[in-house]
């Protein structure tokens, strides 16, 4: 005689594993299978190098925007009188803090006086108690003067702390990378999805017109531009609203989607031959909606894994451009501009090595990440044809 088979509520006091195997096999419950893109982040997160150098630059890049609490010249507390005042967010006088003097109060200046004065009055400065484009002439001799101990790189060809301009330079390097990254590559997607989903006629006079495009040389376009259009630099704005920063974004953006067009095209002319994209032309979905809700996610593998390269080239394209002088204008924070000065004064070393060693370090991350992204996102990884 068989035994009959335990009922659900039988099992409420059993443990959990005995429960499961005790459980007809039409109960028991499969996890889902893993996604591809949960496969590919976890083989990312498994090559260590590039994914500790993720890490560590995306950490630097989001302490760079706090940047103004950190290294600044500009008070960020001061107690005056028994008020309290925030100077980074609302401007100060001098005279207003009883400085004899016109303009931007010295703060460093002003937390000694309180200091001796004993009223109850002080000031509270950030870690690193310079500016970015602050002169520091008062320093013993003359700019630019040798590391110490208040100024561990040094200070450049006009008094200006070289640490300080690197850490800010890393900001608007890195930033200036990812807005022309993403501006190139939004126009290359959509330019090459129309070439590969289109065909035709399309494609035919797209690849002849983005053949004349490529044709123009980059470095006389922006030294044209350059002299016609003078970019400037507006003091107190952030780096990100320079119009001279948005003004060299439009034009490196307008000779970097071309790259990425070429492998879009090919992706979208493979996916569109595969049978999900007949199935979305039978149910009526728009042309629209097949190019990218369909297809451009099968086709994003290429720009993922060439995006950190690009990044590179970006920054690199900027140093270069900021050495040349036909970069971001004076006195904007920039490495090509200190490497410049580094050529100008050869024997002192540390406008040579700091500027030059931050560049490689951060360049020689962004690789490391980019040769992780490049292997995790293999299509030959996890193809089922292998």
């Amino acid at each position: 005689m068989s035994t009959p088979e335990p009922a659900l509520d039988d099992l409420t006091h059993v443990p959990p594993d005995l429960a499961a195997s005790m459980l007809p096999p039409s109960v028991t419950t499969t996890p889902p299978p893993e996604s591809l893109v949960a496969k590919r982040l976890r083989k990312f997160r498994r090559l260590k190098r590039g994914y500790f150098s993720f890490l560590l630059v995306t950490i630097a890049y989001a302490l760079s925007f706090f940047l103004p609490l950190i290294a600044n010249n500009i008070a960020l507390l001061v107690r005056y009188n028994g008020s309290y005042y925030v100077p980074l967010f609302h401007y100060r006088g001098a005279a207003e803090f009883g400085q004899n003097a016109f303009g931007d109060p010295d703060y460093r200046a002003l937390k000694q006086q309180f200091a001796g004065a004993r009223q109850g009055n002080w000031v509270l400065m950030p870690p690193i108690p310079y500016g970015p484009n602050e002169s520091l002439l008062d320093l013993p001799g003359s700019p630019p003067n040798a590391p110490s101990a208040a100024h561990p790189f040094g200070t450049d060809d006009r008094g200006r702390d070289v640490l300080v301009r690197l850490a800010y330079g890393f900001n608007i390097s890195l930033t200036f990378a990812l807005l022309v990254t993403l501006v190139g590559n939004m126009t290359g997607i959509a330019v090459g999805a129309s070439l590969g989903y289109f065909g035709g006629r399309v494609d035919i006079f797209g690849q002849r017109g983005i053949e004349i495009w490529s044709s123009l040389p980059f470095l006389y376009v922006v030294i044209i531009i350059s002299s016609v259009i003078v970019p400037i630099y507006l003091p107190g704005r952030y780096q990100l609203m320079q119009p001279s920063l948005w003004l060299l974004v439009v034009i490196l953006a307008a000779f970097d989607w071309m790259g990425i067009t070429y492998y879009i095209r090919g992706e979208f002319y493979r996916e569109k031959a595969k049978d999900y994209v007949g199935a979305a032309i039978a149910t009526g979905v728009s042309e629209p909606g097949i190019m990218f809700r369909h297809i451009l996610p099968n086709a994003l593998t290429p720009v993922v894994s060439f995006a950190p390269f690009e990044i590179v080239a970006n920054i690199s394209a900027l140093v270069a451009l900021d050495f040349l002088g036909f970069g971001l204008p004076a006195p904007t924070p920039s490495w090509g501009e200190l490497i410049g000065q580094g050529m100008e004064n050869l024997t002192k070393w540390w406008l040579v090595f700091y500027p030059l060693g931050v560049l490689f370090l951060t360049l020689l991350l962004v690789v490391f990440i980019g040769e992780a992204v490049r292997e995790a996102f293999d299509p030959k990884e996890f193809s089922r044809l292998r």
